[in-house]
């Protein structure tokens, strides 16, 4: 009897024939993720005179299962810039890390410059674009939200393509279709933005974040809600909890029209 532990567990040549580890040596082309499985839902972002306003829900989605409800998705760098992950969850946790090596780097290196958050939207921007150009995408959609290089509001996304845009309202998700239009009615351009308070951008993001609990079946009514400023620095709370919610609308729709009952 072979006692080797290279054959533990293995069935009996004599009986069941030799060992073939063939299946393990396949030609098969080497595959990437072609679509994401434990998933975040929308990010939010307004800017005010001060700074900027930025939001997410704590729910990672497993398919349609919300599976995970403490996952927090807003993650600080420095001290004038959040970054916002919408997406694929596994790949927002790889860019985690690449933002703490980059962090570490910046901070006991010897230039004495801090990063700001036009420069990390950049940086990010390089790396979606490369691991795209590599047909091997990171499956989220960033915002980045801080005050540039003159302590000034600054908002901007970036895709899994590598592809940039900017607003001062910015939204991902089904947040891009049900927030949004409620964003610009505060912010309709940069021309506003110096009209709007620190409490009117709050708020407008609350509710938001209210508006997608009643609508998105992907988001929760727990959130994480940060405050960059160039006075305070980044403000955030990971906890927060929806209040005084309304369902009473419901029991007039219909279907997934605008009929009424």
């Amino acid at each position: 009897m072979n006692h080797s532990p290279q054959a533990w567990g293995r069935p009996r040549d004599d009986v069941y024939g030799a060992y073939d580890p063939s299946f393990l040596h396949s030609n098969v082309p080497k595959a990437h993720t072609s679509s994401p499985i434990v998933t975040g839902t929308s990010v939010l972002a307004v800017k005010f005179k001060d700074g900027v306003v930025i939001a997410a829900d704590n729910l990672a989605s497993y398919g349609s299962l919300a599976r995970f409800t403490d996952v927090k998705r807003l993650r600080t760098f420095n001290r004038c810039a959040v970054v916002g992950f919408g997406g694929d969850v596994s790949d927002m946790q790889y860019l985690d890390r690449l933002l703490l090596s980059l962090d570490i780097e910046e901070t006991y290196g010897s230039s004495g410059h801090d990063l700001n958050a036009r420069n990390l939207h950049t940086y990010l921007a390089k790396v979606m674009y490369k691991r795209r150009s590599d047909i091997n995408p990171l499956w989220n959609q960033l915002l980045v939200a801080g005050l540039d290089g003159d302590d000034q509001p600054f908002l901007s996304s970036v895709d899994l393509l590598g592809t940039t845009f900017s607003s001062p309202t910015l939204a991902t998700g089904f947040g891009a279709h049900l927030a949004q239009p409620l964003l610009r009615k505060i912010v309709d351009d940069e021309a506003q933005v110096a009209s709007v308070t620190r409490e009117q951008a709050i708020n407008a993001v609350r509710e938001c974040m209210k508006v997608l609990f009643y609508r998105d079946a992907r988001s929760l009514d727990k959130y994480s809600i940060a405050v960059i400023t160039k006075d305070a620095e980044v403000e955030l709370k990971e906890d927060e909890k929806l209040e005084n919610q309304v369902w009473a609308f419901a029991e007039m729709i219909k279907g997934y029209g605008t009929q009424t009952v």
